[in-house]
């Protein structure tokens, strides 16, 4: 019995949110062979006996953003008017790098294909290959093996992708010593974990050459995917995201409660006039005999819960001779 394959059909709107990425950084120069000489701690092994001292010690960082914020802002703004987005007054960076920018594509719309083929584009058109997805679960993975033979047929290579396992830290010299496409997978609860499994990532090791694995990280300045951010704490993860010293930040959500700057969206109304969703439901209600001069009603805010159904706060205010109530 032969493996099942998948057959992909690329999607307008999935190229779109695509380009609308990766055309933030127009005129960045191509440069995929940005070297820098690690940590020399690193001992010699049986594993790397045969390598050179220069093979030995050399990384591959992605490069630098070349671009001021004044030519990213510009970028973003034509995107932006192209896309039917209010133009952003600044960039959103918030210490993750160059910038930090939202996609919002409602659920079920191939947002985690979205985002791995933004990966394979940054490395067509810039040279960049070091990513780091931040997932709410590790259900990710599978997504990356599927589309191994996909991205092999349009890019001719595949990506290097792992799990980050506070055990397996020759994974993250393998990140760091490779050019081609590298992709760490964390969860975010074992980011945040405080355990002595989950403190590894920012000890000195001596099974790692007396080395932080965070600081192996964070020399190849990559690339920080969030898949579903909303999921992630807020603030609190945002700070600690910094430590991996990103490149810039790509945040893919259908509910973004912190926004960046924002530069693609496919929302529910777009989705379902796409046909890419079956159906969208619209609550409402009539009310009658209610004069706007003695009384009013108010839709303060909309409760979302991922444990019960949408509920609507509403404010219903009647004035009488002496008294309001509300």
């Amino acid at each position: 019995m032969s493996d099942m394959k998948f057959k992909f059909t690329i999607q307008p709107y999935q190229t779109e949110a695509v380009e609308s990425v990766i055309n933030v950084f127009a005129g960045q120069p191509f440069n995929d062979r940005f070297t820098y000489r690690r940590d020399a701690q690193i001992e010699r092994d049986v594993t790397n006996w045969k390598m050179t001292d220069e093979e030995l010690y050399m990384g591959f960082a992605n490069a630098r953003v070349q671009l001021d914020k004044g030519q990213l802002l510009e970028n973003i703004h034509r995107i932006q008017t192209y896309n039917n987005i209010r133009l952003s007054d600044t960039i959103a960076s918030n210490g993750l790098g160059a910038c930090s920018l939202d996609v919002e594509m409602e659920t079920g719309t191939g947002k985690t294909y979205v985002y791995i083929k933004t990966m394979f584009e940054l490395n067509k058109q810039y040279g960049w290959s070091k990513f780091i997805v931040v997932v709410p679960s590790e259900g990710v993975y599978k997504s990356f093996e599927i589309m191994q033979e996909h991205s092999m047929e349009y890019y001719g290579k595949k990506a290097r992708f792992f799990v980050y396992d506070s055990k397996n830290l020759a994974q993250i010299d393998n990140f760091s010593q490779s050019a081609d496409i590298n992709v760490m997978i964390i969860n975010i609860q074992a980011f945040y974990a405080r355990g002595k499994d989950a403190r590894r990532i920012r000890t000195e090791l001596d099974d790692f050459g007396s080395r932080r694995p965070m600081d192996v990280i964070k020399a190849n300045r990559p690339i920080v995917i969030l898949d579903e951010p909303q999921k992630m704490g807020g603030t609190a993860t945002q700070e600690s995201l910094k430590e991996f010293n990103p490149l810039f930040c790509l945040n893919y959500s259908a509910t973004h409660k912190q926004h960046h700057t924002l530069v693609y969206v496919l929302d529910a109304l777009d989705a379902y006039n796409k046909r890419l969703v079956k159906k969208i439901e619209v609550k409402g209600f009539d009310i009658k005999n209610l004069r706007g001069t003695d009384r009013y009603l108010f839709l303060e805010r909309i409760i979302i819960s991922p444990k019960k159904p949408p509920m609507a706060r509403i404010e219903f205010e009647i004035g009488y001779s002496k008294s309001i109530n509300r």
